[in-house]
């Protein structure tokens, strides 16, 4: 019986061309666009490199000054001192990195211009993140301690610099009018990471601001590290009962009355910086999950109005095989399995149309350096919502179709 389903199923999708087009078109291309959405997010927010321990990561990207009797805020990264005395000041966690955010100058190479992104860092950057080193190694502490003026630069930036490939340990580069030896070159890393990507990488002792202002506010953010993932949730309270203790004092003019601080996962600070909701990730989840529901039931209702039409426009040979001794559970089932076939058909199209896409977009430097790739245990998952909508679209089509009288069909 199955294998008759699938006969019929092939030559009714040959000859109604049509219908067989904009059905396939509306489920590939849901299909192909939330697996791209879902490979472009999970590259965002899952572990990826050189940041494989950011589940057993915290972040302090933000200190916020508030006037409450002034209705006043003032709010960014934080300085040198504070990172130091206050974050750095955690038992608990394994490591502490303490970073700067990205900033941009311009080189200049046989006349041509070269614009960078550089960050600041401690040594324990590098312990805290997998980076995939191609030549030399890192920055230490000691060289921090012996103000050596060194530098990590990124592939990109060695290849336009130096030429693709050229070994370049021990050269120096130019920047913001100083001299920095290199003394590695990493794999590049995505924008989309913005805790440790750059071009150049730079230890602290090598900055223009002032590491013993005393103010809180400045161009630095902290990442803590912990033992186990379990451990997190101990350093948090840890950290907010150091946060509670921190004096509060003005800058600029600025007179605030509370401080906010935290330490928070990767996801939630995304969250605070993009919506400045100090929720927890779910919400995140939720709303994704939903618009995700949301655009897959698209095609399942248009693919219910055209199995309807298409049924309809089928109705002689409804009525012909009822004449002839076919029941209802027959038909129905004979619709159900052309709308499932046409559901893998357009699941099929969708990943050839997936990887392709995500396969120029990782060559083409849309997003410099990125490594995204298909989610599989989405993908599954999409293919039986789609699969499941597919069916839910054959049924009422159908059910209709089964109740028509013999009579009615033949004369349609």
């Amino acid at each position: 019986m199955l294998k008759n389903y699938f006969k019929i199923t092939i030559a009714v999708l040959k000859r109604r061309k049509f219908f067989t087009f904009i059905s396939l078109f509306g489920i590939s291309m849901t299909l192909t666009i939330l697996v791209v959405v879902t490979a472009f997010l999970d590259h965002l927010f899952s572990a990826g490199y050189p940041e494989i321990n950011r589940e057993k990561s915290l972040y302090s990207m933000t200190l916020e000054q508030i006037d409450s009797k002034n209705q006043g805020q003032q709010s960014g990264p934080m300085s040198f001192s504070f990172v130091n005395k206050y974050i750095k000041s955690l038992k608990l966690p394994a490591k502490i990195s303490l970073t700067s955010m990205v900033s941009t100058a311009n080189m200049y190479r046989d006349n041509k211009k070269i614009r960078v992104f550089f960050k600041y860092t401690d040594a324990e950057f590098w312990e805290i993140h997998q980076f995939d080193f191609l030549e030399g190694k890192p920055y230490t502490t000691r060289d921090i301690d012996n103000n050596e003026f060194m530098v990590v630069i990124n592939e990109d930036l060695r290849n336009k610099y130096f030429g693709n490939g050229v070994s370049c340990i021990g050269k120096t580069i130019d920047l913001d009018n100083q001299k920095f030896k290199i003394v590695g070159v990493v794999k590049g890393v995505p924008i989309t990471r913005p805790h440790t990507s750059a071009d150049i990488y730079l230890p602290y002792n090598t900055t223009k601001e002032d590491l013993k202002d005393p103010s809180y506010r400045g161009s630095f953010a902290a990442i803590v590290l912990a033992k186990e993932k379990n451990d997190l949730p101990k350093i948090r309270a840890e950290f907010a009962e150091i946060a509670r203790k921190i004096p509060i004092v003005s800058q600029g003019g600025f007179n605030p009355d509370k401080i906010n601080i935290r330490l928070d996962d990767y996801v939630e600070s995304f969250l605070i910086n993009l919506f400045r909701r100090e929720d927890n990730s779910t919400f995140l989840y939720s709303l994704l999950v939903l618009i995700a529901l949301i655009f897959m039931s698209l095609p399942a209702i248009n693919l219910i109005n055209i199995n309807t039409s298409r049924i309809l426009e089928r109705a002689s040979e409804i009525g012909i095989r009822k004449a002839f001794g076919a029941s209802s559970k027959v038909l129905v089932g004979q619709f159900v399995v052309e709308n499932i076939f046409l559901t893998l058909i357009g699941g099929v199209i969708a990943i050839v149309f997936s990887l392709l896409i995500i396969f120029y977009i990782n060559t083409s430097q849309i997003i410099p350096n990125s490594d995204l790739a298909i989610n599989w245990k989405v993908l599954g998952v999409a293919t039986i919502a789609s699969l499941v909508f597919g069916l839910l679209s054959g049924v009422y089509p159908a059910w209709r179709m089964s109740k028509m009288h013999i009579v009615d069909a033949l004369k349609a």
